[in-house]
């Protein structure tokens, strides 16, 4: 929208999200909670120009093996549905077998977020037998098909080694109905412009991977980039912020409120400090608006609490949302 005063036109800034709830009667507190999401750490060997956490090779943080037992000591007191693992590359934590390990029988379903390219670059064959053992679902980036867009996000090779190591689980039985083991992919756009339909892009990665690479895969998710980190900066530094904002307020969905991912999930990070999110998390927003350690936790956030915002949620609640 552009305010006009005299020969200037001077764009009004995007509506608070707080406020833009508040006008369609919503507020944004916690369920019982069902997900416990874990960020392993930020070291990673690319430096993704949509990260939100600004992950890279040049970050240290890590979580150690004492914050881990603490982390797997709530799991077993607050009976998730759900355990999600994430970084950063998780695969360049030290000791994720052994929390992959800890953590398996604490919750009916356990979700690893690949990095593919971390996997290739590392000994891997005992993490995928411990993942394929205890049935761990794998859940990776693969933002396109055609290397010039994955590569110009990801970084130059990422294309043909994801397509490497996706042969390779394909191999161990994942993504293949018959084994059950699940593979999921995850599409972000390469620019400050929103997903595509994620029907349509599925229907396009599966029978394009199947078609060239003889690659399958359980589902295909199509997410909005989130305005913090790496990928605020470049949204600044390239003069995209202002009108991405408005794009994504402009697709502000009302019926995605009910079902984000913050109202029933719990995020810890490497230091073991509680977050409703990890995109609350990068912006060092913690839960409850209280620094609360996992230690500390007899059990997740009471359901009612209220959940910290910021103008970047409007990325979870653009066209179908962030769930």
């Amino acid at each position: 929208m552009e305010i006009f005063s005299g020969e200037a036109a001077v764009k009004a800034p995007v509506q608070p999200f707080a406020e833009r709830l508040a006008g369609h009667g919503l507020e944004l507190r916690r369920g019982t909670a069902q997900t416990l999401q874990v960020n392993v750490g930020l070291t990673c060997n690319q430096a993704c120009r949509h990260c939100h956490l600004a992950a890279g090779p040049g970050r240290s943080e890590s979580m150690d093996r004492a914050t881990m037992a603490q982390v797997a000591a709530f799991a077993a007191r607050s009976r998730f549905r759900c355990i999600d693992i994430t970084g950063g590359a998780p695969e360049l934590n030290p000791d994720l077998e052994w929390f992959l390990a800890a953590l398996a029988p604490l919750a009916p379903r356990l979700m690893l977020r690949s990095n593919l390219t971390a996997l290739a670059a590392r000994p891997h064959e005992e993490l995928l037998a411990l993942c394929r053992r205890h049935r761990v679902a794998i859940v990776t980036s693969l933002p396109a098909l055609n290397a010039s867009q994955t590569d110009a996000q990801r970084g130059e090779g990422v294309l043909a080694t994801s397509l490497a190591m996706l042969r390779k689980l394909n191999g161990l039985g994942y993504g293949r109905p018959e084994a059950g083991l699940e593979l999921d992919l995850v599409a972000n756009p390469t620019g400050a412009f929103l997903p595509p339909s994620q029907c349509q892009a599925e229907q396009k990665f599966r029978g394009d991977l199947a078609r060239k690479w003889g690659i399958v895969f359980t589902r295909l998710f199509t997410f909005a980039n989130v305005p913090l980190g790496r990928f605020r900066k470049w949204l600044k530094e390239s003069g995209n912020f202002e009108n991405y904002m408005e794009r994504l307020a402009a697709a502000f969905n009302p019926a995605t409120v009910e079902g984000l991912m913050c109202r029933t999930l719990v995020s810890v990070a490497w230091d073991g400090f509680l977050y409703d999110c990890d995109f609350n998390l990068a912006a060092g927003l913690p839960a409850g608006s209280v620094r609360r350690h996992v230690s500390q936790m007899a059990g997740p956030p009471a359901p009612g609490e209220p959940i910290a915002t910021g103008d970047y949620c409007y990325a979870c609640t653009a066209g179908a949302g962030f769930t």
